[in-house]
């Protein structure tokens, strides 16, 4: 392995070095060289052993390389230059411009080493932080190894993250079924109780503080204390204790977490049968009390990304067994095929009278999905992320307590078709210890309450006062009973005078004075709405309709302001992956080309300026478009395909040398600070850019059939541009040419070299005159088109030029060229108080020489 081959190399050399720091008593140097010594044998091991994942042997050979490189500074020994993957380069295949700017690259990333090692600053924590802060969307890596406690019954393990200040939770509930025996309940779950936490964004970092909690649920009888196990009532869910650990400087990235190091998060039990989960984790985090070595022990990791991300950057940790836990709501970026439709429903509290009881009831909750006709929805309740599906919901039983509050959260998850025929019905039962008396129990009230409402609208957000209704048991079963009736209690005073706080008989049942019930619900679904205005239609549909309407422009000149610049990559996704309009290219093209000739003769076009803005997603909606066009129907329409193209840039270069000076376009002058000239700053890099996969290998020149077409059109679009204008925009939209698989075609190079080599002459004959970073920009250009060249794998063959029979290296030797190469060495002599363009000069002829 040629990585272990330079490790064992490096070391051989840095251990004479150090040999001689120890003689000479150079005491700090000595210990520094010795830290790095340490560190890549460590890993020269790890390299060996072969096991490593290939994401983490990538991580850890830009470790290796990195701490060569550093240690190869501080000892004043030779640079070695690498490309992006840490290879070296060889100086015999690469060209002296890419040496020079892996040499300049290197340089400066071990000088931004070197000052952080000085400042105290660990490189690999400063890194992640700014990672994990530049990201708009994070994760949480949880590994469960092992739960310790003393319960002897079986018990369920609700984990979630929660914010203590607003005393909410934040995410859905990870559910692990742990054994009465200490193993998990499904004995192949053993190590492996994985779970991510995804769906986060940076509102939920800037959170004061956030908790992994873990709420235990004991499933067995009512009191722990009774000893005649075979008279007592099983199953049923008792609270038993939490789990708590303050995870802000993980999650935030402060503190680097390995995913291999344990924590440990102290139990605490239930002590009096009020302590419910709020005050109980209040008294918890004030409290530091010894948890008797009962707990969690997890590791974890803070992840950047998604979830679709995180699978590909972490797969040794998100696999396919990794269990998803996501955000309570909406991540603040919801991409392209993100489709949900879940109704998360939160059993907030209640109050319950003992009528006939000589003590407060037992209660249990029982909520099942029901259709319209009464009949019971399978497999529509998930207690948490990881469980399977339920077909009911029995809530947690506190012992004679009147006013219980349960604060259970769980997902109801249910097709959109059958939305509006469903409702929830929870029905209340006291539950005795005795498994005897627990049997002649049953049902003494329910309530109900319809997730969608006759105008469409779903249930909103937020806390729901449920009508209790009492009655026959086997009647407030039948829906007939109940379902015409209001469900909530501020319905009922405004609506019904017969549904009261005072006890009223309607349908057989009888509405309850003394008991109350309620309920809190979180709607997150991408199809259904909560004011009357669909969020998000059928995407065929939706797209037909934005597509041909002015809504396109508008919303993707949002996307261009700055303070939505990170929606990008949604609309990228969106584009790429799911846009499928294939017939929208033509009338984008036909409503884009109206507005430039309208422009272009000096008139009002309302459009116009934000057209311009979002003209690069315009031509990207229009390639991804016409591309779909064509593979679905064979390449058909392709003449006019073309000729519709070449109108569009006859229009665009009609625009570009326009000589109106009306209103319109001293607004769009004044707008970009482009006085009396054609608005190029928005035309040619945001055109060329979605024009370049035209070509591309990928779209399988399936747009235009001659691929010079695209060529010529590019190259009428640059001479129409006045040569003393924008002169940094037509080099920056140039350089993307340059830098693309376009250039390495001769075809390409054929027609637009010649033009590129002729604007380059006249910016290099002023460069000492023109602004700094023109001055770089062209440089850098004439040093990228001289790299291309100078690749092995560059496309030449023989053609023809004014004429002539030339050779692909005979193509660096037309007139344009040497007019370049004799500009850059008067400027070498003239430019004497410019080192860098010197220097940039001198590399420039050092690969002409090579060439």
């Amino acid at each position: 392995m040629p990585l272990v081959k330079e490790v064992t190399t490096t070391l051989r050399e840095w251990g004479s070095i150090w040999k001689q720091l120890y003689v000479a008593n150079k005491k700090n140097r000595v210990v520094q060289v010795q830290g790095l010594m340490c560190d890549l044998m460590e890993w020269r091991s790890q390299l060996l052993s072969g096991t490593l994942p290939s994401d983490e042997f990538k991580e850890l050979k830009q470790k290796v390389t990195s701490k060569i490189d550093y240690g190869n500074k501080i000892l004043e020994l030779d640079l070695v230059v690498r490309d992006v993957n840490g290879n070296m380069l060889d100086p015999e295949n690469a060209s002296v411009i890419s040496l020079f700017r892996a040499h300049q690259d290197a340089t400066t990333k071990i000088n931004e080493r070197i000052k952080e090692e000085q400042s105290n600053i660990q490189t690999d924590h400063s890194v992640i932080s700014a990672r994990i802060q530049s990201s708009p969307t994070h994760s949480l890596y949880v590994f469960v190894r092992n739960f310790v406690c003393r319960i002897g019954e079986d018990s369920e393990l609700f984990m979630s993250l929660y914010d203590p200040n607003k005393q909410t939770i934040i995410s859905e509930n990870y559910l692990v079924r742990w054994g009465s025996k200490g193993f998990p309940r499904e004995i192949e779950m053993l190590n492996n109780l994985k779970v991510v936490f995804t769906d986060l964004g940076n509102k939920d970092l800037n959170r004061e503080k956030i908790y992994l909690i873990c709420q235990i649920v004991r499933v067995g009888r009512m009191e722990l204390k009774e000893t005649n196990t075979k008279k007592c009532t099983q199953g049923l869910r008792r609270p038993f204790g939490v789990a708590v650990m303050d995870i802000s400087d993980i999650i935030k990235g402060k503190i680097e977490c390995d995913e291999e190091k344990q924590h440990f998060i102290p139990f605490f039990p239930v002590v009096a049968e009020n302590d419910f989960l709020h005050p109980l984790l209040n008294k918890v985090t004030a409290s530091r009390g010894d948890s008797g070595g009962q707990g969690l022990w997890v590791t974890m990791k803070a992840l950047v990304g998604d979830i679709v991300q995180i699978r590909k950057e972490y797969p040794h940790l998100v696999d396919r067994s990794t269990v998803v836990a996501r955000k309570l709501g909406f991540p603040e970026i919801i991409m392209p095929g993100d489709i949900r439709n879940d109704i998360y429903l939160t059993l907030w509290a209640g109050d319950f009278d003992k009528y006939n009881k000589t003590s407060q009831k037992n209660m249990e909750v029982i909520m099942m999905v029901c259709d319209e006709e009464g009949k019971i929805v399978s497999n529509s309740i998930c207690l948490g992320a990881g469980d399977r599906p339920l077909n009911d919901y029995r809530s947690v039983i506190y012992y004679q307590v009147k006013q219980p509050r349960w604060m259970e959260t769980f997902k109801v998850a249910i097709p959109l078709e059958e939305m509006h025929r469903i409702h929830l019905r929870f029905m209340f039962r006291h539950r005795s210890s005795q498994e005897s008396k627990d049997k002649s129990e049953k049902n003494f009230a329910m309530a109900f309450v319809r997730l969608m409402k006759e105008d469409g609208t779903v249930l909103k957000d937020g806390l729901h006062d449920l009508v209790v209704f009492k009655g026959d048991s086997k009647r407030m079963e039948d829906v007939n009973s109940y379902l015409s009736l209001p469900s909530t209690r501020y319905v009922d005073v405004h609506k019904t005078g017969t549904l009261s706080r005072s006890s009223s008989s309607v349908g057989g049942l009888s509405v309850s004075s003394r008991d109350s019930f309620t309920i809190s619900t979180l709607v997150c679904s991408t199809k259904l709405t909560q004011n009357g205005v669909c969020v998000v239609k059928e995407q065929t549909e939706y797209v037909v309709v934005l597509l041909y309407t002015p809504a396109l422009i508008y919303i993707i000149g949002l996307i261009a302001d700055r303070k939505f610049q990170h929606f990008n990559t949604v609309l990228e996704a969106y584009i790429k992956q799911h846009f499928s309009a294939t017939l929208a290219y033509k009338k984008l093209m036909s409503v884009l080309k109206r507005y430039l000739d309208v422009s272009s003769r000096g008139e009002q076009c309302e459009n116009y300026l934000r057209t311009l803005k979002a003209l690069e997603y315009i031509f990207k909606f229009i390639v991804r478009s016409r591309m779909l066009y064509s593979q679905l129907y064979e390449g058909k329409e392709q003449e006019e395909f073309e000729e519709s193209l070449r109108r569009l840039f006859e229009s665009i270069n009609n625009l570009m040398t326009s000589d109106q000076n009306t209103t319109v376009l001293l607004q769009v002058n004044t707008q970009f600070s482009v006085c009396f000239s054609p608005p190029l700053s928005l035309i040619s890099s945001p055109l060329v850019s979605p024009l370049l996969s035209l070509s591309s290998p990928n779209s399988l020149y399936l747009t235009l059939s001659p691929s010079s077409l695209l060529f010529r059109l590019l190259y009428d679009f640059y001479t129409c541009i006045p040569p003393d204008k924008l002169q940094k925009h037509k080099v920056a939209s140039m350089t993307e040419i340059v830098s693309s698989k376009l250039f390495q075609k001769q075809e390409c190079r054929d027609i637009l070299l010649p033009m590129m080599l002729r604007e380059l002459s006249g910016a290099l004959k002023d460069m000492g005159e023109g602004p700094y970073d023109e001055r770089r920009n062209s440089v850098e250009l004439l040093n990228n088109i001289l790299e291309v060249l100078s690749r092995d794998n560059v496309v030449r063959h023989t053609h023809s030029l004014s004429g002539h029979s030339l050779s692909g290296h005979s193509l660096l030797r037309t007139g344009e060229l040497f007019l370049v190469i004799r500009t850059a060495s008067d400027l070498a002599d003239s430019l004497n108080t410019h080192a860098s363009f010197v220097k940039d000069a001198f590399v420039l002829e050092c690969d002409l020489g090579c060439l």
